[in-house]
């Protein structure tokens, strides 16, 4: 790769601060600090499975839930893969995966468009994994594909909440190292518009 596809995103409000760095063609390697274990532990199979570099900081108002620290570290991700896709000059730019995770089953269908959208089918078959709120994980994805200038079109079934949140972050991270790729025989943006 003769471009590094990589960056750094800060975000401060008065309910979280984030620092988030992420590079694309990495080798899935994650330092992750949220202070919720379970999604510390989801965004490290999402570095792991998509083959990104990944650090993640967040201090944020756990007293109050995990909300806000899910959904800001979903939106400063997304911004940071925003920045490090520039352009998205010769990506592949669609990809279409499913994941299963023993009765549980994930699928993500993504386009890196520049245009977010944000689809979701199902229900998780438990409220809470640990100190996460289960739909929160949907939530995450919502938040990261608008800032990331995706369409996505995510869905998960199963009978373990688990199982199933753990399924989707797999999935999309799958999805999402397949539709960054570079493609040596394209040249220029993947659209007849001439770009993304």
């Amino acid at each position: 790769m003769s471009e590094q596809r990589a960056a750094a995103v800060t975000r401060e409000t008065a309910e979280t601060d984030v620092e988030v760095t992420v590079e694309v063609d990495g080798e899935g390697e994650a330092t992750v600090e949220t202070g919720v274990g379970f999604f510390d532990h989801m965004l490290r199979s999402f570095a792991k499975h998509g083959l990104f570099d990944l650090t993640v900081r967040c201090d944020g108002d756990l007293e109050v839930d995990d909300h806000h620290t899910v959904e800001d570290v979903g939106i400063a991700l997304g911004e940071a893969l925003d920045e490090a896709l520039g352009d998205r000059a010769r990506i592949v730019r669609y990809a279409d995966r499913r994941v299963p995770l023993d009765e549980a089953v994930a699928s993500v269908v993504v386009d890196v468009s520049g245009r977010p959208r944000f689809y979701f089918d199902g229900e998780f078959s438990q409220p809470t994994v640990g100190e996460f709120t289960s739909d929160v994980a949907r939530h995450f994805f919502e938040s990261l594909a608008l800032n990331a200038g995706l369409t996505v079109h995510a869905g998960v079934e199963g009978t373990n909440a688990h199982h199933e949140v753990e399924a989707l972050f797999k999935c999309a991270a799958r999805a999402l190292d397949d539709a960054t790729r570079v493609d040596d025989r394209r040249s220029g943006t993947p659209s007849t518009k001439g770009e993304l």
